[in-house]
């Protein structure tokens, strides 16, 4: 599948074009590609600032996002790269601190695509190899005080996973998803499914390099800290090695002492664990120095759009006066319980806790997304879901929270049809040809959550001009 990718400059247009024809061939994994590639342009990522580096499956975007803000905070200049884009390409390179601008970004893929064909010989690099090349070329060019780079997918062969000492790795919160790339059979990889996924994402590991994790069940922190023994990495471990405590505020916990941090102005108690990953990340690392009260700013400032977004006032969002309508672009289960768990917990003193991170999730046996001290805040869920992810991820834990349920087109992707996400409902699904026409058909009364895919999201902000910056 590919990330499909439009702009408004037509030297951008033309480059995104060649990047869209490409593919990756069937079966290849690994990072022979993108080592060859790096080489041909002087392995720009062997002198970059110090790298912050990022895995896991839900979170890493937020906790990258943390990380940034806490540094700018600190009055740190910060290159940043994250994904996917959700309206523009461009969200996914950010260099000295803004999004990267149309006439470099043209340059530099240009630059990366002329490279792999050198002399006729063609590298047949993927989307995200050459994607990482254009961005550790434009990280190398540009002086900055720090790199906070995000994982594609996985860990072991994600095409960013060629960098070596870094200031610090972390996986942020585990789960099972892409399992068509990363729970392949493979001789000498763990066979339970979720200890695979945690092998995958400790590939990140580097020789002298800390790696800190959230808290997981203890047979998928073993396989994180039996992967760091292979790199020579230092765990840290979430419960272990470090603690944060949720409540009023975070109440944060390390062999070096305890910080009370505020909680985060993104929606959703999640958050607070990505901001507390964040802050570890920051207190194990030596090579940039952040104080306690720029960790505190960061998290009061940080933005990551389209995770429990709260729409503005726009064209989408006045079809609906009066109303809330939220933004998220989950797609797997934990996601699902995450966005439950924050509507479950908006008329309630005491909701139903999530599974620990890392855990088995039986969705059907879930608790009522309510208890006895009152009742969850209903409402509207639009949603439009690749036909690669499974919907009862999202649906399943919104039972008894639904008004109505109505099911789009996820844009430009094969998605799953009404038919089968009303297999997973507790209630009738209405079909709609676009986000519009099932806001405009929506009863008077009831919020709203568009949710589901970030093709989806993407496709939303676009259509409310909430564009990210």
């Amino acid at each position: 599948m590919k990330d499909f990718a439009v702009s408004d400059s037509p030297r951008v247009q033309a480059q995104l074009d060649r990047l869209g024809a490409l593919t990756l061939p069937s079966g290849r994994l690994g990072l022979e590609v993108i080592h060859q590639l790096l080489a041909r342009l002087g392995d720009p990522h062997k002198s970059l600032p110090p790298v912050f580096h990022v895995a896991g499956t839900n979170g890493k975007g937020s906790t990258c996002a943390y990380l940034r803000a806490m540094l700018e905070a600190d009055g740190y200049t910060v290159h940043a790269a994250t994904k996917p884009h959700l309206v523009r390409y461009n969200e996914r390179i950010r260099v000295a601190g803004n999004l990267i601008a149309d006439d470099l970004l043209a340059d530099l893929l240009e630059e990366v695509l002329d490279v792999g064909s050198l002399g006729g010989e063609d590298l047949n690099p993927s989307f995200f190899e050459v994607t990482t090349a254009a961005t550790f070329l434009a990280f190398h060019r540009t002086p900055a005080d720090a790199c906070v780079i995000e994982v594609g997918l996985g860990g072991r062969f994600d095409a960013t996973n060629v960098l070596d000492g870094q200031a610090a790795c972390a996986i942020a919160t585990l789960g099972i998803d892409h399992e068509g790339f990363l729970l392949v059979p493979e001789h000498g990889a763990p066979q339970d499914p979720m200890c695979r996924i945690a092998f995958e994402k400790a590939g990140i590991a580097r020789p002298g390099v800390p790696l800190v994790t959230q808290s997981y069940a203890p047979a998928v922190t073993k396989a994180v800290i039996e992967q760091a023994m292979v790199a020579g990495a230092r765990t840290y471990i979430r419960d272990l090695d470090w603690s944060a405590a949720i409540g009023g505020t975070i109440q944060y916990r390390d062999r070096f002492g305890e910080l009370n941090l505020p909680l985060p102005a993104l929606a959703g108690t999640h958050q607070a664990d990505n901001a507390a990953l964040a802050a570890a990340m920051l207190r194990h690392q030596t090579q940039v120095p952040v104080s306690s009260e720029a960790m505190a700013k960061g998290i009061r400032t940080a933005h990551w759009p389209a995770r429990l977004q709260r729409l503005g006032e726009g064209p989408l969002t006045a079809l609906v006066p009066g109303r809330t309508v939220w933004l998220d672009g989950g797609h797997n289960v934990d996601a699902g319980l995450a966005i439950a768990r924050f509507f479950g917990a908006q008329k309630q003193a005491h909701p139903q806790p999530l599974p620990p991170a890392g855990g088995e999730r039986d969705l059907a046996a879930m608790p009522p997304s309510r208890s006895g001290v009152g009742q969850a805040q209903r409402i509207h869920l639009i949603t439009g879901m690749l036909s690669s992810k499974d919907p009862a991820a999202i649906v399943a834990p919104l039972k008894g929270m639904l008004l109505s349920l109505s099911v789009i087109p996820a844009p430009g992707h094969e998605a799953h049809t009404p038919a089968e996400i009303a297999r997973h409902a507790d209630l009738p699904v209405q079909a709609f040809g676009d986000v519009e026409a099932a806001l405009k058909a929506l009863p008077d009364k009831g919020d709203v959550l568009i949710a589901g895919s970030l093709y989806l999201a993407g496709e939303v902000l676009r259509l409310n001009r909430e564009f990210p910056d």
